[in-house]
């Protein structure tokens, strides 16, 4: 399939789009709306089927990448869901500790993107895990639509259980020395969360996610590196507040929003994908991860 860019839509689907990703509207209603702005063989259904995941281009790190080792460990969640399974990724011949990078994925579970990703970090001289919060249900799909579906039936609670014991799960293995958290949408909610869960933490990046209530912030222990859309108004419409939080009790913390972005512009699968951002983004992820779990 030819690889689309933003631009290529009409800025309204791009919004119905983030919309049906997030839940707020269904598949009939995307099309139903979309559909006026169909141009010629560029049909709604043509354009939805543009916007989908194409895994193969998120591939930077190969599988069998021989500069690192990978693979899928369990975990206990007494208080969550019971046992948990999630992707894990170290460099080849490591000796000693790392530091330890806890990967949290989008409202889709565990899929070939956020495996990438964990790769990635790998390759970048860290312990990186990633959980899977769709385990319970039987792990991550293969399908999209449906993982979002499975996702939405979930007890919350319970989920935000079972990656916070993710983070218990790492810190504990005994090649993991300081532990951060990286995590895109959802996940960057969960980073925001857990950084008033754990006072051990010593980096957490969220990426266009979901604040915490102002009267959680004095809990934040950890450094906050936060990354923004320009263009994505469901999440910073609460920014504004949760960064003075940060100011009054004088968090560590620094925010970039990056100009002509959509929400989802680090996921290299789908026409949000912005690379000049993706790429300046994940360069000071790798910078503050470095400076905090290295130093």
């Amino acid at each position: 399939m030819e690889r689309k860019k933003a631009s290529d839509f009409p800025p309204e689907v791009m919004k119905l789009f983030d919309g049906y990703v997030h839940g707020r509207i269904d598949r009939r209603e995307f099309l139903d709306r979309a559909a006026k702005f169909a141009v010629g063989a560029f049909t709604a259904t043509a354009m939805l089927e543009a916007l989908k995941p194409n895994f193969a281009w998120a591939q930077q790190v190969a599988r069998d990448d021989p500069r690192i080792r990978t693979q899928y460990l369990e975990y206990d969640s007494p208080q969550g869901h019971g046992r948990i399974r999630g992707y894990y990724a170290a460099p080849a011949g490591m000796k000693g500790k790392l530091p330890a990078v806890l990967v949290i994925h989008e409202n889709r579970g565990l899929n070939p993107y956020i495996e990438d990703v964990t790769r990635r970090l790998a390759t970048a001289n860290f312990v990186a895990f990633a959980p899977d919060a769709l385990t319970p249900v039987g792990g991550y799909p293969g399908d999209e639509d449906k993982a979002r579906t499975l996702f939405a039936a979930q007890d919350a609670k319970k989920r935000e259980e079972d990656l916070y014991q993710g983070a218990q799960f790492l810190k504990a293995r005994p090649e993991a020395g300081r532990i951060g958290v990286v995590g895109f949408c959802f996940g960057g909610y969960i980073c925001n969360l857990l950084a008033t869960r754990m006072p051990d933490f010593s980096a957490s990046v969220p990426y266009y996610g979901r604040q915490v209530p102002a009267s959680e912030v004095p809990k934040i222990r950890s450094p906050l590196l936060l990354h923004f859309a320009s263009d994505d108004e469901g999440v910073n419409k609460t920014w504004p507040a949760y960064e003075a939080a940060l100011k009054e009790y004088k968090i560590n913390y620094i925010a970039h929003i990056y100009p002509n972005t959509l929400h989802g512009f680090h996921n290299d699968t789908t026409p949000r994908y912005e690379e000049a951002a993706a790429k300046l983004s994940w360069q000071r992820t790798l910078e503050f991860f470095n400076k905090h779990l290295r130093g």
